[in-house]
């Protein structure tokens, strides 16, 4: 296992490679990419099993690599590494630092930080595999990948094609878990379970798989003696509204999916508690499971190859602005995208905070709101600003550098 010390130099590492080829990444792979995520993946198999594109005659590909961190090629890696001598040396080094005895010249870093990024040079260009049959054709999360099939295709050839690819890197297709699957018999990918009806209508709800793990995760906390129903609540909070937050592009109409019957259950445990009453407990059963809006399919999939390495900042700094709701989705709407403190755009991977002006955190009326960043918001806070001369952005000056002003200056 990488130690502190290692993890941190491949954090470097990853930061020195990633630019270089991120411009090299292919456009449908979503896994462990800046300004990219499940949901992109999610929205992209949905717009090709809708209804327009005949979605209930396609079948898909699932498609699973065998242990695939544990069996790739140092070779298939340092062969396609974009980086000067020194840092392949040290990449080199990683790769070969706790490696398995049995499979000396295979496999990734364990826990390592540029794991992930290694994994996807090692898999870059297996989304095109197939590609003189049909463009666009794959999608890819990391090491999972599902492939669309029309009612014409040969899928032996498909995957013939895929193993072929994969034996020059070292690895293999799993065969007992690649399989084969109609469009309108349903298939999970990523959390979701994806299915097209007879009628052509495309489906998307949370896994059977995901629901149960989630629940189980909840009825631990609920179920337990070691603590009360005030800190029952304040656990169960962050893991229910995460999971609603995953799958608000999903369809959660069922009574299953809306966690009815687990919030039932959990006001049932809360009841039970000495010096409990019903009202106290419906409170906390509300506050336990906080309510997230849901749209089903209203996502914008990243503009084709896009990076956020590309210079275009007023296009990530919206899209990354899309991310939140309520009333910093409002706020960020007002300031034109812009940090009400530094005055720069918010770029993937900025943590935005809302900030009260009045320093009354009871108070949330829209004029004393104000977006900024997570270490912009610590600035102030320190003592070091004057957090009241914080001022909203001017929409028709949106490129004006200077937003505030300090003592002294």
């Amino acid at each position: 296992m990488p130690t502190i010390s290692d993890r941190a130099w491949q954090c470097l590492a990853k930061l020195a490679l990633e630019p270089a080829h991120e411009a090299t990444f292919n456009e449908r792979s979503y896994g462990f990419r800046p300004g990219r995520s499940a949901k992109d993946a999610q929205q992209y198999i949905r717009i090709n099993l809708r209804s327009s594109c005949n979605g209930k005659d396609k079948r898909v590909i699932e498609l699973d690599i065998k242990k695939c961190f544990d069996r790739i090629s140092h070779k298939a890696i340092m062969d396609r590494l974009i980086a000067p001598q020194a840092l392949k040396l040290g990449i080199f080094r990683c790769l070969k630092a706790g490696i398995s005895l049995k499979f000396p010249e295979q496999g990734t870093p364990q826990g390592g930080v540029v794991s992930p990024l290694l994994a996807n040079i090692a898999l870059n260009g297996i989304e095109d595999v197939n590609k003189s049959y049909r463009r666009g054709y794959a999608v890819r999360y990391a090491d999972d990948m599902i492939i669309f099939l029309q009612p014409q295709d040969d899928a032996s050839k498909f995957i013939k094609n895929i193993e072929e690819f994969l034996a020059e890197r070292g690895m293999e297709i799993s065969p007992e878990k690649t399989k084969v699957t109609p469009a309108t018999d349903g298939f999970d990918f990523l959390g979701w379970n994806f299915k097209v009806q007879r009628s052509g209508k495309f489906v998307c709800t949370p896994s059977v798989e995901n629901y149960t793990a989630f629940r189980k995760k909840v009825k631990s906390i609920a179920n337990t003696s070691h603590y009360g129903a005030e800190t029952k609540a304040q656990k169960i909070a962050p893991i229910v509204r995460g999971w609603r937050n995953y799958h608000d592009r999903c369809n959660m109409d069922s009574t299953k999916d809306s966690l009815w019957f687990l919030n039932h259950a959990t006001f049932k445990k809360f009841l039970a508690e000495k010096k409990m009453t019903k009202y106290r407990a419906e409170a906390l059963v509300k506050k336990a499971f906080p309510s997230v809006s849901w749209t089903e399919g209203k996502f914008v999939c990243v503009k084709g190859g896009k990076s956020p390495f590309d210079d275009d900042i007023a296009y990530w700094s919206k899209r990354q602005c899309k991310l939140y709701f309520g009333e910093t989705a409002t706020a960020l709407r007002k300031q034109n995208h812009i940090c009400g403190y530094c005055g720069l755009n918010f770029l993937p991977g900025d943590d935005i905070n809302l900030h009260h002006k009045d320093g009354n955190h009871d108070n949330w009326k829209k004029n004393n709101l104000v977006a900024i960043h997570m270490h912009c918001h610590q600035y102030i806070h320190s003592g070091t600003a004057q957090a009241e001369n914080i001022q909203e952005p001017d929409v028709a000056k949106a490129t004006r550098p200077v937003l505030k002003e300090r003592c002294g200056r």
